[in-house]
Protein backbone atom coordinates (compact mmCIF):
# COMPACT_ATOMS: atom_id res chain seq x y z
CA UNK A 1 0.00 0.00 0.00
CA UNK A 2 1.33 3.45 -0.94
CA UNK A 3 0.70 5.34 2.28
CA UNK A 4 1.88 8.71 0.96
CA UNK A 5 -0.36 8.61 -2.09
CA UNK A 6 -3.34 7.55 -0.01
CA UNK A 7 -2.64 10.35 2.43
CA UNK A 8 -2.65 12.88 -0.40
CA UNK A 9 -5.97 11.55 -1.70
CA UNK A 10 -7.64 12.10 1.65
CA UNK A 11 -6.66 15.76 1.64
CA UNK A 12 -9.13 16.35 -1.16
CA UNK A 13 -12.01 14.30 0.18
CA UNK A 14 -15.02 16.04 1.79
CA UNK A 15 -15.08 13.86 4.86
CA UNK A 16 -15.10 14.94 8.48
CA UNK A 17 -11.86 15.57 10.31
CA UNK A 18 -12.64 12.74 12.72
CA UNK A 19 -13.32 10.24 9.92
CA UNK A 20 -10.17 11.30 8.09
CA UNK A 21 -8.11 10.87 11.26
CA UNK A 22 -9.45 7.37 11.85
CA UNK A 23 -8.81 6.26 8.26
CA UNK A 24 -5.29 7.67 8.26
CA UNK A 25 -4.58 5.87 11.52
CA UNK A 26 -5.70 2.59 9.95
CA UNK A 27 -3.45 3.20 6.95
CA UNK A 28 -0.50 3.95 9.22
CA UNK A 29 -1.21 0.81 11.23
CA UNK A 30 -1.23 -1.31 8.08
CA UNK A 31 2.10 0.20 7.10
CA UNK A 32 3.58 -0.55 10.52
CA UNK A 33 2.34 -4.13 10.36
CA UNK A 34 4.00 -4.57 6.97
CA UNK A 35 7.32 -3.46 8.43
CA UNK A 36 6.89 -5.56 11.57
CA UNK A 37 6.67 -8.74 9.50
CA UNK A 38 10.44 -8.48 9.04
CA UNK A 39 12.41 -11.33 7.56
CA UNK A 40 14.47 -14.36 8.49
CA UNK A 41 17.88 -14.77 6.93
CA UNK A 42 19.76 -18.07 6.73
CA UNK A 43 23.48 -18.40 6.34
CA UNK A 44 26.71 -20.38 6.42
CA UNK A 45 28.95 -19.36 9.31
CA UNK A 46 32.14 -17.49 8.44
CA UNK A 47 33.31 -15.91 11.70
CA UNK A 48 32.22 -14.28 14.96
CA UNK A 49 33.73 -12.74 18.08
CA UNK A 50 32.09 -13.19 21.44
CA UNK A 51 33.06 -10.86 24.32
CA UNK A 52 32.77 -13.75 26.77
CA UNK A 53 35.75 -15.62 25.29
CA UNK A 54 39.37 -14.39 25.41
CA UNK A 55 40.00 -14.81 21.68
CA UNK A 56 36.40 -14.30 20.64
CA UNK A 57 35.78 -17.90 19.58
CA UNK A 58 34.49 -20.95 21.40
CA UNK A 59 34.28 -24.70 21.11
CA UNK A 60 32.65 -27.07 23.57
CA UNK A 61 33.85 -30.58 24.39
CA UNK A 62 30.96 -33.02 23.94
CA UNK A 63 32.59 -36.35 24.72
CA UNK A 64 34.79 -39.18 23.48
CA UNK A 65 33.67 -41.24 20.50
CA UNK A 66 34.63 -44.91 20.71
CA UNK A 67 33.52 -45.41 17.12
CA UNK A 68 35.66 -42.67 15.63
CA UNK A 69 38.33 -42.81 18.37
CA UNK A 70 38.49 -39.08 18.80
CA UNK A 71 37.01 -36.31 20.93
CA UNK A 72 33.86 -34.62 19.62
CA UNK A 73 33.58 -30.84 19.88
CA UNK A 74 30.66 -28.53 19.24
CA UNK A 75 32.06 -25.68 17.15
CA UNK A 76 30.70 -22.45 15.78
CA UNK A 77 30.78 -23.52 12.14
CA UNK A 78 27.47 -24.61 10.70
CA UNK A 79 24.13 -23.35 9.41
CA UNK A 80 22.43 -20.38 11.07
CA UNK A 81 19.33 -18.25 11.01
CA UNK A 82 18.96 -14.59 11.95
CA UNK A 83 15.60 -12.88 12.47
CA UNK A 84 14.63 -9.24 11.98
CA UNK A 85 11.17 -8.37 13.33
CA UNK A 86 11.13 -4.83 11.99
CA UNK A 87 12.70 -3.26 15.08
CA UNK A 88 15.21 -5.71 16.56
CA UNK A 89 17.81 -7.93 14.92
CA UNK A 90 18.13 -11.16 16.91
CA UNK A 91 21.51 -12.78 17.43
CA UNK A 92 22.20 -15.53 14.85
CA UNK A 93 21.52 -19.01 16.16
CA UNK A 94 22.31 -22.44 14.81
CA UNK A 95 19.64 -23.99 12.65
CA UNK A 96 19.22 -26.94 12.73
CA UNK A 97 19.84 -26.66 16.45
CA UNK A 98 22.55 -28.73 18.13
CA UNK A 99 21.51 -30.12 21.50
CA UNK A 100 24.39 -31.72 23.38
CA UNK A 101 22.14 -33.85 25.60
CA UNK A 102 20.81 -35.68 22.54
CA UNK A 103 24.14 -37.39 21.81
CA UNK A 104 26.39 -36.99 24.87
CA UNK A 105 26.28 -37.89 28.57
CA UNK A 106 28.97 -37.69 31.25
CA UNK A 107 31.74 -37.12 28.74
CA UNK A 108 30.80 -40.07 26.52
CA UNK A 109 29.03 -40.12 23.17
CA UNK A 110 25.65 -41.86 23.35
CA UNK A 111 24.55 -41.37 19.72
CA UNK A 112 27.46 -41.91 17.33
CA UNK A 113 25.47 -40.99 14.22
CA UNK A 114 24.42 -37.69 15.75
CA UNK A 115 27.99 -37.10 16.95
CA UNK A 116 29.29 -37.56 13.40
CA UNK A 117 26.75 -35.02 12.15
CA UNK A 118 27.95 -32.54 14.80
CA UNK A 119 31.66 -33.04 14.22
CA UNK A 120 31.27 -32.70 10.44
CA UNK A 121 30.44 -29.03 10.93
CA UNK A 122 34.17 -28.61 11.63
CA UNK A 123 34.49 -28.94 7.85
CA UNK A 124 31.84 -26.37 6.88
CA UNK A 125 34.09 -23.58 5.71
CA UNK A 126 33.19 -21.37 2.75
CA UNK A 127 35.94 -18.75 2.61
CA UNK A 128 36.00 -19.13 -1.19
CA UNK A 129 32.25 -19.16 -1.76
CA UNK A 130 29.07 -21.19 -1.43
CA UNK A 131 25.77 -21.69 -3.23
CA UNK A 132 22.56 -23.76 -2.95
CA UNK A 133 21.11 -25.55 -5.98
CA UNK A 134 18.69 -28.50 -6.11
CA UNK A 135 18.69 -28.71 -2.31
CA UNK A 136 22.48 -29.16 -2.16
CA UNK A 137 24.73 -26.63 -0.45
CA UNK A 138 28.18 -26.49 -2.05
CA UNK A 139 30.93 -24.89 0.03
CA UNK A 140 34.41 -24.03 -1.23
CA UNK A 141 37.32 -23.49 1.15
CA UNK A 142 40.77 -22.37 0.02
CA UNK A 143 43.67 -23.80 1.95
CA UNK A 144 47.45 -24.06 1.69
CA UNK A 145 49.17 -27.42 2.17
CA UNK A 146 52.61 -26.80 3.62
CA UNK A 147 53.97 -30.35 3.51
CA UNK A 148 53.27 -33.88 2.32
CA UNK A 149 51.98 -35.13 5.68
CA UNK A 150 48.40 -34.12 4.90
CA UNK A 151 47.69 -37.42 3.15
CA UNK A 152 44.31 -37.16 1.41
CA UNK A 153 44.72 -33.41 1.13
CA UNK A 154 47.46 -33.80 -1.48
CA UNK A 155 46.27 -33.60 -5.08
CA UNK A 156 48.10 -36.04 -7.39
CA UNK A 157 50.30 -34.22 -9.86
CA UNK A 158 50.19 -30.93 -7.98
CA UNK A 159 53.02 -29.26 -6.15
CA UNK A 160 52.91 -30.04 -2.44
CA UNK A 161 54.75 -27.15 -0.85
CA UNK A 162 52.93 -23.82 -0.53
CA UNK A 163 50.22 -24.85 -2.98
CA UNK A 164 46.73 -23.49 -2.60
CA UNK A 165 43.98 -26.05 -2.92
CA UNK A 166 40.22 -25.96 -2.66
CA UNK A 167 38.24 -28.18 -0.33
CA UNK A 168 34.85 -28.69 -1.99
CA UNK A 169 32.08 -30.15 0.13
CA UNK A 170 28.44 -30.89 -0.62
CA UNK A 171 25.79 -30.75 2.13
CA UNK A 172 22.09 -31.31 2.48
CA UNK A 173 20.97 -27.68 2.68
CA UNK A 174 18.02 -28.50 4.95
CA UNK A 175 19.61 -30.91 7.43
CA UNK A 176 23.31 -30.03 7.28
CA UNK A 177 24.32 -33.63 6.53
CA UNK A 178 27.70 -33.92 4.82
CA UNK A 179 27.26 -35.67 1.46
CA UNK A 180 30.70 -35.55 -0.15
CA UNK A 181 34.16 -34.02 0.15
CA UNK A 182 37.00 -33.59 -2.32
CA UNK A 183 40.16 -31.55 -2.80
CA UNK A 184 40.64 -29.60 -6.01
CA UNK A 185 43.90 -28.09 -7.37
CA UNK A 186 44.72 -24.40 -7.45
CA UNK A 187 44.39 -24.16 -11.23
CA UNK A 188 40.64 -24.86 -10.99
CA UNK A 189 40.34 -21.18 -9.91
CA UNK A 190 37.42 -21.75 -7.51
CA UNK A 191 38.09 -18.65 -5.41
CA UNK A 192 35.12 -16.31 -5.80
CA UNK A 193 33.56 -13.18 -4.35
CA UNK A 194 30.34 -15.19 -4.36
CA UNK A 195 28.11 -17.49 -6.38
CA UNK A 196 24.38 -17.35 -7.08
CA UNK A 197 21.68 -19.09 -9.09
CA UNK A 198 20.17 -17.05 -11.91
CA UNK A 199 16.41 -17.73 -11.71
CA UNK A 200 15.98 -16.83 -15.38
CA UNK A 201 18.16 -19.55 -16.92
CA UNK A 202 18.78 -21.78 -13.88
CA UNK A 203 22.58 -21.53 -14.22
CA UNK A 204 25.01 -20.83 -11.39
CA UNK A 205 27.16 -17.73 -11.91
CA UNK A 206 29.99 -16.36 -9.85
CA UNK A 207 32.57 -13.59 -9.74
CA UNK A 208 35.70 -15.75 -9.76
CA UNK A 209 39.29 -14.69 -9.25
CA UNK A 210 41.23 -16.00 -12.25
CA UNK A 211 44.92 -16.83 -11.82
CA UNK A 212 47.43 -18.56 -14.12
CA UNK A 213 44.91 -19.16 -16.89
CA UNK A 214 46.19 -18.58 -20.40
CA UNK A 215 44.51 -15.68 -22.15
CA UNK A 216 42.35 -16.44 -25.21
CA UNK A 217 43.90 -16.35 -28.70
CA UNK A 218 41.90 -13.23 -29.56
CA UNK A 219 44.08 -11.38 -27.05
CA UNK A 220 47.34 -13.28 -27.49
CA UNK A 221 47.26 -12.73 -31.27
CA UNK A 222 46.77 -8.98 -30.86
CA UNK A 223 50.18 -7.38 -31.67
CA UNK A 224 49.34 -4.39 -29.47
CA UNK A 225 49.02 -6.63 -26.43
CA UNK A 226 52.72 -7.52 -26.44
CA UNK A 227 53.92 -4.03 -27.30
CA UNK A 228 55.01 -3.93 -23.66
CA UNK A 229 57.75 -6.50 -23.06
CA UNK A 230 56.47 -7.04 -19.52
CA UNK A 231 53.05 -8.24 -20.75
CA UNK A 232 52.10 -11.66 -19.42
CA UNK A 233 50.27 -14.33 -21.40
CA UNK A 234 48.36 -15.51 -18.34
CA UNK A 235 45.18 -14.12 -16.87
CA UNK A 236 44.70 -12.54 -13.46
CA UNK A 237 41.69 -10.70 -12.08
CA UNK A 238 37.99 -11.18 -11.41
CA UNK A 239 35.73 -12.53 -14.15
CA UNK A 240 32.06 -13.47 -14.43
CA UNK A 241 31.87 -17.23 -14.95
CA UNK A 242 29.33 -20.01 -14.93
CA UNK A 243 30.14 -23.09 -12.88
CA UNK A 244 29.14 -26.72 -13.33
CA UNK A 245 28.64 -27.88 -9.74
CA UNK A 246 28.76 -31.56 -10.70
CA UNK A 247 32.22 -31.23 -12.24
CA UNK A 248 33.23 -28.11 -10.28
CA UNK A 249 34.42 -26.54 -13.52
CA UNK A 250 34.12 -22.86 -14.32
CA UNK A 251 33.52 -21.40 -17.78
CA UNK A 252 34.78 -17.85 -18.19
CA UNK A 253 32.51 -15.38 -19.93
CA UNK A 254 35.36 -12.85 -19.97
CA UNK A 255 39.05 -12.88 -19.05
CA UNK A 256 39.91 -11.59 -15.58
CA UNK A 257 39.16 -7.96 -16.31
CA UNK A 258 38.46 -6.51 -12.89
CA UNK A 259 40.82 -5.84 -10.01
CA UNK A 260 38.58 -4.27 -7.38
CA UNK A 261 38.37 -5.84 -3.93
CA UNK A 262 35.01 -7.55 -4.42
CA UNK A 263 33.38 -8.85 -1.24
CA UNK A 264 29.90 -10.01 -2.37
CA UNK A 265 27.99 -11.24 -5.40
CA UNK A 266 24.21 -11.74 -5.71
CA UNK A 267 21.51 -12.11 -8.38
CA UNK A 268 17.97 -10.80 -7.99
CA UNK A 269 14.68 -12.33 -9.17
CA UNK A 270 14.96 -10.48 -12.48
CA UNK A 271 18.30 -12.13 -13.27
CA UNK A 272 20.35 -8.98 -12.62
CA UNK A 273 23.76 -9.52 -10.99
CA UNK A 274 25.42 -7.16 -8.50
CA UNK A 275 28.70 -7.08 -6.61
CA UNK A 276 30.03 -4.88 -3.81
CA UNK A 277 33.60 -3.74 -3.28
CA UNK A 278 35.15 -3.12 0.12
CA UNK A 279 35.70 0.57 -0.63
CA UNK A 280 38.83 2.56 0.10
CA UNK A 281 38.89 6.02 1.60
CA UNK A 282 40.61 7.87 4.40
CA UNK A 283 37.45 9.85 5.09
CA UNK A 284 35.99 10.11 8.57
CA UNK A 285 32.31 9.12 8.91
CA UNK A 286 29.81 11.98 9.19
CA UNK A 287 27.23 12.36 11.96
CA UNK A 288 24.84 10.04 10.14
CA UNK A 289 27.53 7.31 10.13
CA UNK A 290 28.04 7.50 6.36
CA UNK A 291 31.12 8.48 4.40
CA UNK A 292 31.25 11.45 1.99
CA UNK A 293 33.89 12.75 -0.37
CA UNK A 294 35.05 16.37 -0.59
CA UNK A 295 32.14 17.13 -2.92
CA UNK A 296 29.59 15.90 -0.41
CA UNK A 297 28.85 12.77 -2.46
CA UNK A 298 28.54 9.36 -0.86
CA UNK A 299 31.65 7.18 -0.98
CA UNK A 300 32.74 3.91 0.61
CA UNK A 301 31.82 0.45 -0.69
CA UNK A 302 30.73 0.58 -4.31
CA UNK A 303 27.94 -1.33 -6.05
CA UNK A 304 28.44 -2.60 -9.60
CA UNK A 305 26.01 -4.38 -11.92
CA UNK A 306 27.23 -7.06 -14.33
CA UNK A 307 25.69 -8.23 -17.59
CA UNK A 308 25.62 -12.01 -17.27
CA UNK A 309 25.65 -12.46 -21.06
CA UNK A 310 28.74 -10.39 -21.77
CA UNK A 311 30.36 -10.59 -18.32
CA UNK A 312 30.95 -6.85 -18.43
CA UNK A 313 29.94 -4.18 -15.96
CA UNK A 314 26.82 -2.46 -17.23
CA UNK A 315 27.54 0.95 -15.79
CA UNK A 316 31.19 1.52 -14.98
CA UNK A 317 30.43 4.52 -12.81
CA UNK A 318 30.53 3.76 -9.12
CA UNK A 319 27.35 3.77 -7.08
CA UNK A 320 28.47 4.26 -3.51
CA UNK A 321 26.75 2.74 -0.50
CA UNK A 322 27.95 5.39 1.96
CA UNK A 323 29.49 2.76 4.24
CA UNK A 324 33.04 1.47 4.42
CA UNK A 325 33.83 -2.20 4.85
CA UNK A 326 36.85 -4.49 4.96
CA UNK A 327 38.60 -6.78 2.47
CA UNK A 328 37.08 -9.90 3.99
CA UNK A 329 34.42 -12.36 2.88
CA UNK A 330 30.91 -11.04 3.38
CA UNK A 331 27.45 -12.05 2.20
CA UNK A 332 24.56 -10.57 0.23
CA UNK A 333 21.23 -11.76 -1.15
CA UNK A 334 17.88 -10.62 -2.50
CA UNK A 335 14.36 -11.51 -1.55
CA UNK A 336 12.39 -12.68 -4.57
CA UNK A 337 9.64 -10.27 -3.48
CA UNK A 338 11.79 -7.15 -3.89
CA UNK A 339 14.35 -7.17 -6.71
CA UNK A 340 15.47 -3.62 -5.91
CA UNK A 341 16.64 -4.29 -2.33
CA UNK A 342 19.80 -6.24 -1.58
CA UNK A 343 20.53 -7.43 1.95
CA UNK A 344 24.19 -7.14 2.84
CA UNK A 345 25.92 -8.62 5.88
CA UNK A 346 29.02 -6.47 6.18
CA UNK A 347 31.48 -4.93 8.56
CA UNK A 348 30.65 -1.88 10.65
CA UNK A 349 33.76 -0.02 9.51
CA UNK A 350 36.94 -0.29 7.48
CA UNK A 351 39.11 -1.20 10.46
CA UNK A 352 40.11 2.44 10.88
CA UNK A 353 39.33 4.76 13.77
CA UNK A 354 40.66 7.42 16.11
CA UNK A 355 43.55 6.49 18.41
CA UNK A 356 44.26 7.99 21.84
CA UNK A 357 45.94 10.97 20.18
CA UNK A 358 43.06 11.82 17.86
CA UNK A 359 44.68 10.35 14.76
CA UNK A 360 42.60 8.46 12.18
CA UNK A 361 44.54 5.21 11.96
CA UNK A 362 44.19 1.40 11.80
CA UNK A 363 42.46 0.17 14.95
CA UNK A 364 44.68 -1.98 17.21
CA UNK A 365 43.65 -5.61 17.26
CA UNK A 366 44.11 -6.05 21.01
CA UNK A 367 41.20 -3.69 21.77
CA UNK A 368 38.72 -5.36 19.40
CA UNK A 369 36.10 -5.74 22.15
CA UNK A 370 35.70 -1.98 22.51
CA UNK A 371 37.00 -0.26 19.37
CA UNK A 372 34.55 -1.80 16.91
CA UNK A 373 37.22 -3.24 14.61
CA UNK A 374 35.39 -6.52 14.06
CA UNK A 375 31.82 -5.29 14.57
CA UNK A 376 29.38 -6.40 11.87
CA UNK A 377 26.06 -5.02 10.64
CA UNK A 378 23.11 -5.91 8.45
CA UNK A 379 22.44 -3.38 5.68
CA UNK A 380 19.88 -2.97 2.94
CA UNK A 381 21.14 -1.60 -0.37
CA UNK A 382 18.92 0.20 -2.86
CA UNK A 383 20.27 -1.08 -6.19
CA UNK A 384 18.65 1.81 -8.09
CA UNK A 385 20.99 4.29 -6.35
CA UNK A 386 23.61 2.14 -4.64
CA UNK A 387 22.95 3.81 -1.28
CA UNK A 388 22.80 1.56 1.77
CA UNK A 389 21.12 1.92 5.13
CA UNK A 390 22.23 0.11 8.25
CA UNK A 391 19.40 -2.02 9.66
CA UNK A 392 21.18 -2.94 12.89
CA UNK A 393 24.45 -4.20 14.33
CA UNK A 394 24.85 -7.96 14.76
CA UNK A 395 25.39 -9.41 18.22
CA UNK A 396 28.69 -11.23 18.84
CA UNK A 397 29.97 -9.89 15.51
CA UNK A 398 28.69 -12.79 13.41
CA UNK A 399 29.54 -12.90 9.72
CA UNK A 400 28.12 -15.31 7.14
CA UNK A 401 30.06 -16.57 4.13
CA UNK A 402 26.80 -17.13 2.23
CA UNK A 403 23.29 -15.90 2.94
CA UNK A 404 19.74 -16.35 1.69
CA UNK A 405 16.21 -15.42 2.71
CA UNK A 406 14.56 -18.26 4.62
CA UNK A 407 12.30 -20.30 2.36
CA UNK A 408 13.96 -18.86 -0.76
CA UNK A 409 17.00 -21.15 -0.95
CA UNK A 410 16.35 -21.47 -4.65
CA UNK A 411 14.08 -18.68 -5.91
CA UNK A 412 11.83 -20.11 -8.58
CA UNK A 413 11.94 -18.60 -12.01
CA UNK A 414 9.05 -16.16 -12.41
CA UNK A 415 6.20 -17.16 -14.70
CA UNK A 416 7.27 -14.22 -16.81
CA UNK A 417 9.87 -11.50 -16.62
CA UNK A 418 8.07 -8.19 -16.79
CA UNK A 419 9.27 -6.23 -19.80
CA UNK A 420 11.15 -9.17 -21.38
CA UNK A 421 9.02 -9.01 -24.53
CA UNK A 422 11.46 -10.88 -26.78
CA UNK A 423 12.06 -13.56 -24.09
CA UNK A 424 15.85 -13.40 -24.11
CA UNK A 425 16.06 -13.32 -20.31
CA UNK A 426 16.85 -9.60 -20.09
CA UNK A 427 14.97 -6.31 -20.26
CA UNK A 428 16.62 -3.90 -22.69
CA UNK A 429 16.03 -1.70 -25.74
CA UNK A 430 15.39 -4.80 -27.87
CA UNK A 431 12.18 -5.34 -25.93
CA UNK A 432 10.96 -1.86 -26.87
CA UNK A 433 11.45 -2.71 -30.53
CA UNK A 434 9.69 -6.07 -30.12
CA UNK A 435 6.77 -4.41 -28.31
CA UNK A 436 6.30 -1.72 -30.94
CA UNK A 437 6.46 -4.32 -33.73
CA UNK A 438 3.78 -6.34 -31.96
CA UNK A 439 1.50 -3.31 -31.58
CA UNK A 440 1.86 -2.56 -35.30
CA UNK A 441 1.48 -6.13 -36.56
CA UNK A 442 -0.42 -7.94 -33.77
CA UNK A 443 1.85 -10.91 -34.56
CA UNK A 444 2.90 -12.50 -31.27
CA UNK A 445 5.35 -14.96 -32.82
CA UNK A 446 8.54 -15.09 -30.72
CA UNK A 447 7.33 -12.74 -28.00
CA UNK A 448 5.60 -13.02 -24.63
CA UNK A 449 2.37 -11.04 -24.54
CA UNK A 450 2.25 -11.56 -20.79
CA UNK A 451 5.68 -9.93 -20.36
CA UNK A 452 4.60 -7.13 -22.70
CA UNK A 453 1.95 -5.94 -20.22
CA UNK A 454 4.49 -3.61 -18.63
CA UNK A 455 2.02 -1.39 -16.79
CA UNK A 456 0.13 -4.50 -15.56
CA UNK A 457 -3.22 -3.22 -16.78
CA UNK A 458 -4.16 -6.61 -18.27
CA UNK A 459 -4.02 -5.02 -21.71
CA UNK A 460 -1.10 -4.43 -24.08
CA UNK A 461 -1.10 -1.00 -25.72
CA UNK A 462 1.02 2.10 -26.24
CA UNK A 463 1.02 2.78 -22.49
CA UNK A 464 3.19 -0.31 -22.07
CA UNK A 465 5.80 1.20 -24.39
CA UNK A 466 5.93 4.27 -22.15
CA UNK A 467 6.17 2.12 -19.02
CA UNK A 468 8.98 0.04 -20.52
CA UNK A 469 11.00 3.07 -21.61
CA UNK A 470 10.58 4.65 -18.16
CA UNK A 471 11.83 1.40 -16.59
CA UNK A 472 14.93 1.33 -18.80
CA UNK A 473 15.71 4.90 -17.78
CA UNK A 474 15.12 4.47 -14.04
CA UNK A 475 15.28 0.70 -13.49
CA UNK A 476 12.14 1.01 -11.40
CA UNK A 477 8.62 -0.11 -12.32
Amino acid sequence: MNIINNHQKFKHNNMSKTTRTIVLAIIALVGMQAVAQGLTLRGVYQTSRDDDYPNGYYSEYAGWSNTYMKPIFIVQQGLYKMEWDGSTLAMPEKFPEINKSEFSSNGMITDEEKALWVTNFNLMYANSGAVIKDGILTTVMSRTDMDSTSGAHVVPGAQVNDTTRFAVRKWNAATGDLLSSEIRPAWDCLESAGMAVNPIDGKVYGLFHITNKYLPDSILNDPDFFADESADSTDSGYAICTIDLDKMEITQITPGLYYDNYITFAINSEGRAFALTSGATAAVPAEDGKYYDINGELTGSHLFEFDLKTGLRIDDSRHSTGYMSQVKRQAACFSKNDPNKMYWMGYFNSGLGFDDYGNWTPLPDKYWKTNGKYDTSLYEVDITTGEANRIDNIQDRYMFAYMWVDGEEEPAAPAGLRGDVDQDGQVNIGDVTALINYLLSHDSTGISVNNADCDQSNDVNINDVTALINYLLSRQW
